[in-house]
């Protein structure tokens, strides 16, 4: 318990001095619903104070009833400002223009969430604080330029099994954390179906793969997890590198 709470500590610290740093007036964060934009929402609040957070919707058509309730009932909780900006006429004009399969118009509703949050920011001279965690970077599920494209990412070494124990321990509302990880992409989207995997065997895997160096057979012995599950784990791993980093120049 105190280490994750020293862990907290240290995120609000980092989110202060980012804020700082770039002499930015607050953060603007995409208030989700779900547990890691809340969890993110809970220490910017804790570090800046509340009237320099700003929490922005951004359901559509696929968007769940219950993530929005979420969304204000947690910005409400911590007395943030809050707005809900649905994108789904942006989403159809696109759609009109340009034809594309599910996961790509999911891809296009991230980057187009971007665009609304660096709008927000722009104008009020804030920060965007991404909430992708150490797990989602290193398997590369997020969207390029699109829930990646942040200025900060206060909860990016934490893996998913932390960020549930750090909510957790700091009483974030029970129903968020319970709630299946989805990144509400499109109806009955959830994380761990779509990766084909859950959270708690992909953070021991990535753990033993990326700090411990690990190889594939003895990470399943040592784990009881199948070699093609932790090769799986590794291809997203390999396939996601230029996720993270600058494009590179030739």
């Amino acid at each position: 318990m105190k280490s994750i709470l020293a862990k907290a500590i240290k995120i609000q610290a980092f989110i202060k001095r980012k804020v700082k740093e770039s002499r930015s007036k607050g953060a603007v964060i995409g208030l989700s619903g779900g547990i890691d934009s809340s969890l993110v929402c809970f220490l910017a609040a804790r570090a800046l104070g509340r009237k320099r957070v700003i929490g922005i919707s951004l359901p559509d058509s696929a968007s769940s009833p219950r993530d929005m309730q979420d969304a204000k009932g947690l910005a409400k909780l911590l007395k943030i400002r809050h707005k809900t900006h649905s994108i789904a006429k942006i989403v159809k004009a696109f759609d009109a223009a340009v034809k594309r399969d599910k996961k790509s118009l999911g891809n296009l509703k991230a980057r187009i969430r971007m665009c609304v949050l660096y709008s927000y920011a722009n104008s009020l001279g804030y920060l965007v604080l991404g909430t992708g965690n150490r797990s989602e970077l290193l398997s590369g599920y997020f969207t390029k330029y699109g829930d990646g494209g942040v200025d900060a990412l206060p909860i990016g070494s934490l893996y998913k099994t932390q960020v549930w124990e750090m909510s957790r321990e700091l009483g974030l509302p029970k129903g968020i954390i319970e709630k299946a990880p989805s990144a509400g992409l499109w109806k009955g989207q959830t994380d761990e179906k779509e990766m084909g995997i859950k959270y708690a065997d992909l953070d021991r895997i990535l753990h033993l793969m990326t700090e411990k160096k690990m190889p594939i057979g003895k990470i399943s012995k040592n784990i009881n997890v199948s070699k093609s599950v932790v090769s799986r784990a590794a291809k997203m791993v390999s396939r996601s590198k230029h996720k993270l980093s600058m494009p590179e120049i030739c």
